[in-house]
């Protein structure tokens, strides 16, 4: 890869990670859907997968775009309970807006049997920022991660004849994080506690996403697809760590990185069922392996701006040990009448976080999802979209080795919506 498209490639996916001011975790540390009828068919969407999402969802459903559409999605997350509480705090992150981004273009290859695209999707993340908290320590200071991803992918997805589609897309992944951990605090010199703020570390990966859709009459589709795991190796930032009850005041370490995240390998099979003319059912089932994704994460800086700091910054690596999940989504659309689409769905999905691994920044607790909206034809070339999903109330007791006995709570409501444009 030339210089030039690496530096394009970073450019597309920053932009879109740019909405993404923190990316709340859904099924683990993904979103359960991608566009709006992904999201508002609450992930239900391999065997429907029939806009520019497909690109992320299923590439064989691009096979089912017969012109030219442009997809333009948003979303709006409010954090109605992200809480972390311990014997010295009850604090609600400070982060309550999410701002989500996206787009597509996919189009019919002339004289083929095929249709290829190009798509920018926020993919998910984890993160929250607690101001001024009461640390260990006997003072107030801050707490926050913030965890993005984000990709560009290139599809193409063909119709081997009138039952069978295929398709396959390239996953360029863009993630980048930055932390603050009590970044003004420091007890006990040396070997004591030294707090950081990590900025700018950030990876640059690919993957792939093969699909497939039959259809075993006009009314039932099977449909399945393999995603490939990403590593995401976040390097290249910088970590100013506090040292003032040494006597060293804060030391900038020019070499940072934080390792042990990736996107993990899936397996997704659905189907979708239309009972009536007016009615789609739509059912998946997913597997995402998180045990083999996310295990210890360990955060590294070298090459201190003080030689008489310590050469490489001590903060000991977290255990995850992530569980794998397996995702159940549901989803049901409704045509009202000729112009308008009714939609509903739930999605379900343990929470893969062993208890004792638990921590208020990386809080992928969430299990359940609701989610209602409806798509409206302005015209024969212009279709909206719009929908509301409730990430339902969840908490986590565990035991902090930083902040002893410890409650996580989680809740949010999110708002999607899309702009389709069909020639």
């Amino acid at each position: 890869m030339t210089s030039c498209s690496y530096s394009a490639i970073r450019l597309a996916t920053a932009l879109t990670l740019a909405f993404t001011s923190t990316a709340h975790a859904t099924n683990g540390i993904n979103l359960i859907g991608f566009g709006a009828e992904s999201s508002l068919m609450a992930g239900a969407d391999v065997a429907v997968a029939r806009d520019t999402s497909a690109l992320n969802t299923n590439p064989a459903g691009l096979t089912q775009i017969k012109a030219p559409l442009l997809d333009m999605f948003g979303s709006v997350l409010r954090t109605t309970d992200l809480v972390h509480k311990d014997p010295r705090n009850e604090e609600h992150a400070s982060n309550r807006y999410t701002f989500l981004g996206g787009g597509g273009y996919a189009r019919p290859l002339e004289d083929t049997s095929c249709t290829a695209g190009i798509g920018f999707f926020a993919q998910g993340g984890a993160g929250g920022v607690f101001d001024k908290i009461r640390t260990p320590f006997g003072n107030r200071d801050d707490l926050s991660s913030l965890f993005g991803i984000a990709k560009v992918i290139p599809g193409i997805g063909c119709q081997v004849n009138e039952k069978l589609s295929l398709g396959a897309s390239l996953n360029i992944v863009y993630a980048s994080i930055e932390q603050d951990f009590f970044a003004n605090t420091s007890f006990g010199g040396l070997a004591g506690f030294s707090g950081y703020k990590l900025e700018d570390a950030s990876a640059l990966r690919t993957g792939f996403k093969l699909g497939m859709q039959y259809r075993v009459t006009p009314t039932l589709t099977l449909a399945a697809t393999y995603t490939e795991k990403t590593e995401l190796p976040m390097t290249g930032g910088t970590l100013v760590a506090d040292y003032t009850s040494a006597g060293l005041g804060q030391v900038k370490y020019s070499d940072a990185s934080v390792k042990g995240f990736a996107l993990p390998r899936e397996v997704a099979v659905g189907l979708a069922f239309k009972p009536a003319d007016a009615w789609l059912l739509s059912f998946k089932l997913n597997w995402m392996n998180w045990d083999d994704a996310i295990n210890d994460v360990r955060l590294r800086a070298t090459k201190p701006n003080n030689p008489a700091a310590p050469a490489v910054y001590p903060f000991p690596t977290a255990a995850a040990d992530w569980k794998n999940q397996w995702v159940v989504a549901t989803g049901v659309a409704y045509n009202w009448d000729d112009r308008t689409t009714i939609y509903a769905g739930h999605n379900y999905g343990k929470n893969p976080i062993p208890r004792e691994n638990t921590n208020p920044l990386l809080a992928g607790i969430l299990e359940h999802h609701l989610t209602l909206g409806a798509a409206r034809k302005i015209d024969q070339n212009w279709l909206a979209t719009g929908g509301v999903e409730w990430m339902l109330p969840v908490k986590v007791k565990y035991d902090s080795a930083l902040f002893g006995a410890s409650e996580l709570r989680n809740e949010a409501i999110v708002l999607h919506f899309m702009l389709s444009r069909r020639w």
